[in-house]
């Protein structure tokens, strides 16, 4: 879902390749932070953003959620996503960015790309984060020396980190369960369906339907994998989506109402107070 009056930022390029260098970037973070804060306010990408920490501090805040930055950490932003960002001086890892049709569209490549779109954060050890960091030489090399098929160099180096990245989340109590991988892959289908399809689906049986799956089935998943119920996840995607309009756009609370999909914009301003403590006017004031 688009939010108008949120800047959009894009990927610029200036030179040969242009195909190629429209559509996917890397960066050190040292260069941007030599002497001085990397700063950038409340923003949004038509991008995957992908930023590596390897030494440094500083604070992110996506979708209004705080997180400090800190040693060996991975923030992986879907396009759309809404963020802030302060770097400190002297912070080293790498940013990197790629459209959505940059990457390849098979069914391998998709599957990778959803299994990371929920995992905003990444805490990794030295050792773990060695080996990504490995791999991101690698790509700023290909992309700083630009030799024939560079692109697809390019793409491939994508891949293998996505993979080293996923095999990062998997938790090692996981591995004795063999559900896992399935109800993981489930999870995500739900999440980026209910992402999609907001603001016309905010019951379970349209996602179950999707998904052909039981309620009894998808909250079991659910439960599992997030402690919470189907329910409360597209609840939860509401008030994101509600906050990204009430703080990032001047829209009305009414407008807002009729843009998430509801006809009666007082029961959209008591369903936002009912989950936040706030009505949504009230909200805008105090955390603007």
């Amino acid at each position: 879902m688009s939010i108008k009056g949120i800047p959009v930022r894009h990927i610029k390029a200036s030179n040969a390749d242009q195909e190629v260098l429209e559509h996917f970037s890397i960066r050190k973070v040292q260069q941007l932070t030599y002497k001085q804060d990397l700063s950038q306010d409340l923003h949004r990408h038509d991008f995957y953003f992908i930023i590596a920490i390897e030494k440094g501090s500083g604070s992110h805040a996506i979708d209004f959620k705080h997180y400090g930055l800190c040693d060996h950490c991975i923030f992986f932003m879907r396009p759309g996503q809404v963020h802030e960002l302060l770097i400190k001086a002297e912070s080293t890892g790498f940013l990197m960015q790629f459209k959505p049709d940059f990457y390849p569209s098979g069914r391998f490549s998709k599957d990778l790309l959803r299994s990371l779109s929920h995992q905003t954060f990444c805490q990794l050890s030295e050792e773990q984060f060695h080996r990504l960091k490995t791999i991101l030489d690698n790509l700023n090399t290909e992309y700083q020396e630009k030799q024939v098929n560079f692109g697809e160099a390019l793409k491939a180096g994508l891949t293998i980190f996505f993979i080293e990245l996923l095999r990062n989340k998997t938790r090692p109590d996981d591995s004795t369960d063999q559900n896992i991988p399935y109800q993981q892959d489930r999870l995500e289908e739900f999440l980026s369906l209910v992402e999609s399809q907001l603001v016309d689906h905010k019951d379970v049986s349209y996602y179950i339907d999707q998904l052909n799956l039981s309620t009894f089935q998808l909250n079991a998943i659910t439960k599992k994998l997030l402690d919470k119920t189907a329910s409360e996840l597209i609840d939860e995607q509401v008030i994101l989506e509600s906050k990204r309009h009430l703080l990032a756009t001047s829209d009305q609370v009414n407008q807002i109402a009729y843009k998430l999909g509801y006809d009666d914009p007082s029961y959209f301003i008591r369903f936002f107070k009912k989950h936040t403590g706030h009505s949504p006017q009230a909200f805008r004031q105090n955390f603007r």
